[in-house]
């Protein structure tokens, strides 16, 4: 909702989500150093770029801190065991050139996946080596509760055996034979080794050793790592971060301010960097970033739809503009376990009646400029062609029959007034299980700031809303995936209704676009707490057989069910950059940013 909330995520993930802008950062960026037509902003060795400030450096996600620009800051520093691509190159979506070890050899009738390690190097000269996976290993095994990526049944409770055979080779043998493109593609793509020789310790003066080789020093070396990154402000002088495996090194962290990275001169990649220097800049909103950009004080940004009017403008001072797409869906997260409204939400003529209230195509075309397409299941289609056809929904844009779907279910619908339910009670012609007489639909949805398509997006469906007598009231925060957290009843913060994180797409997908993390009973990104049974069978049929009908019946199945109401779903941005700035396409659909292969002409 890698808002990648998780926009990948997690990296899919990773992931909640991501619904993060890049570009609307929590606080204003600090002046340019002037343009320049030959190079960067800031000289021809340097790239600005629109960039909301990670907060998040250790390479084992935390709850909270799944933010898409956590996941690129992080591959800047800390390669994955594996890296990706959806041109269909490649077995499995394995990008072999990025990736740090070959693709996997299957074998024991598709249980067991050997892994061989490429030749790389620490920043410090250190050799990458199995010993560096285990350790990473260990610590998610320990500590998996703690772990944002963990899904009960998923990485590390699916492995049967972990086997280290040297220094360049392990194996993984699996307790169940899983899909091996779902395996691959969702569960090794977690795994990011990290410097054994320098991080397994307790405290900062304590000794290198192997502490994390057992459960209880695992937990004491992951305590260690949680607590220095959730300290942002030593992020530039902490000397755990100066061991990395990734092409850059960071050399300067404002917290919630200007980020730069510099190339790191030991990197052992072939994807070196061509740029002496990237610094990441991060704005208030739209509009702070929009002057900025056509100032021309940043070599990177984007356009927000309320601007794309102004294309033809910024192409004249010298800027490519280009869609970004994105694998990805967007939604309206529901919350089933709201002790008010979740018995609202659990009647499926309701969810049917408010999906059938939001014109995705009319929002998609006038809001956000024809940047939007709309999203009629779980299942993204094909990155370039942004969304499906509306007719393909299985709800499309109907307030008659909406309008029917209530009043046939026992509620008094009042336009521009208040509909209440009339009819109590569980038969065929009554409001459902729960919702008392005078029950009113009154709803609140907590949504983001900082994004003027989003704002009229929220507007335009409280206008159809209200038409049917449904009350939208409309509340904007800076982070809305952090104050909409998945909850018990009981709990104190389980009062809010409806959730959107999706002004760039709710959910960016890792290569194989399974639901497990988002709609599973149970998920660690399940926000809305949904649960159906034949849900969770067609989830899980997707990880095992690798027959393509079980994606297609898992996605045909919970876009009837509404496990969420779909939405508008947007590119990731509308990219503008300097036409002289290369390598930055084709932009990553998983949203990844690979400032390696950027330079200038």
């Amino acid at each position: 909702m890698r808002s990648r909330f998780p926009r990948r995520a997690l990296r899919g993930a990773m992931a909640v989500a991501s619904a993060v802008a890049l570009g609307a950062g929590l606080v204003a960026c600090g002046a340019g150093s002037g343009s320049s037509k030959e190079g960067g902003s800031q000289g021809k060795d340097t790239v600005t770029v629109a960039f909301r400030t990670p907060n998040w450096i250790l390479p084992i996600s935390a709850p909270g801190f799944t933010q898409g620009e956590n996941a690129i800051f992080g591959q800047a520093l800390y390669r994955s065991l594996y890296q990706y691509k959806l041109d269909g190159s490649a077995q499995y979506n394995i990008d072999p050139q990025r990736s740090m070890a070959e693709a996997p050899v299957v074998s024991d009738g598709g249980r067991t996946l050997t892994i061989t390690l490429k030749d790389n190097t620490w920043s410090d000269g250190k050799p990458v080596t199995t010993r560096d996976i285990q350790f990473w290993y260990d610590l998610v095994s320990a500590n998996k509760d703690k772990w944002a990526s963990y899904r009960a049944g998923g990485l590390p409770d699916n492995i049967a055996q972990w086997s280290v055979k040297d220094d360049k080779t392990f194996s993984i043998t699996t307790t169940k034979v899983f899909n091996t493109a779902w395996f691959v593609d969702n569960q090794l793509n977690k795994i990011t080794p990290m410097p054994q020789h320098a991080w397994d310790k307790d405290s900062a003066t304590a000794t290198v050793s192997d502490l994390a080789s057992t459960p209880a020093g695992a937990k004491k070396v992951f305590d260690f790592l949680t607590a220095a990154a959730k300290d942002p402000k030593t992020y530039d002088s902490n000397e755990l971060w100066k061991v990395t495996s990734g092409p850059w090194k960071l050399t300067k962290y404002v917290p919630s301010g200007e980020v730069t990275l510099a190339a790191q001169p030991n990197y052992s990649g072939v994807d070196k960097p061509k740029l002496a220097k990237v610094v990441l800049r991060p704005f208030t909103g739209d509009d702070a970033e929009f002057n900025v950009l056509r100032a021309g004080d940043i070599d990177y940004g984007y356009v927000p739809a309320a601007n794309l009017s102004q294309e033809g403008y910024l192409k004249s001072k010298g800027y490519t503009v280009s869609p970004w797409y994105g694998w990805s869906v967007t939604y309206l997260q529901l919350n089933f376990n709201n002790p008010k409204t979740g018995v609202l939400f659990k009647q499926p003529y309701l969810r049917q009646s408010l999906q059938m209230l939001i014109d995705q195509p009319t929002i998609s075309k006038v809001v956000w400029s024809g940047t939007a397409a709309p999203t009629c299941g779980p299942v993204p289609v094909k990155p370039g062609t942004n969304g499906t056809d509306a007719a393909g929904c299985v709800y499309s844009f109907d307030p008659a029959k909406a309008k029917e779907l209530l009043e046939s279910h026992g509620w008094k619908v009042t336009p521009d007034g208040q509909t209440t339910c009339q009819t109590p009670g569980t038969g065929p012609n009554q409001c459902g299980d729960g919702i008392a007489a005078g029950t009113a639909l009154n709803l609140t949805v907590t949504s983001q700031t900082g994004f003027a398509a989003t704002t009229k997006t929220f507007a335009e469906i409280k206008s159809q809303m209200s038409k049917l007598g449904i009350q939208l009231t409309i509340k904007e925060v800076p982070d809305s995936v952090a104050v909409t957290p998945a909850c018990k009843p009981a709990d104190a913060t389980c009062s809010w209704d409806m959730s959107f994180f999706g002004s760039q797409g709710s959910w960016y997908y890792p290569a194989f676009a399974s639901g497990e993390r988002l709609f599973a009973t149970g998920a660690p990104v399940n926000l809305g707490s949904y649960s159906n049974p034949e849900a969770d069978k067609l989830i899980e049929a997707t990880q095992f057989s690798g027959d393509e009908s079980t994606l297609k019946a898992y996605n045909d199945f919970l876009a009837k069910d509404l496990p969420v109401l779909w939405m508008p779903n947007p590119v990731f941005q509308v990219s503008a950059y300097r036409s002289g700035l290369q390598g930055v396409e084709p932009q990553d659909p998983m949203n990844f940013m690979y400032f390696q292969d950027w330079s200038w002409k």
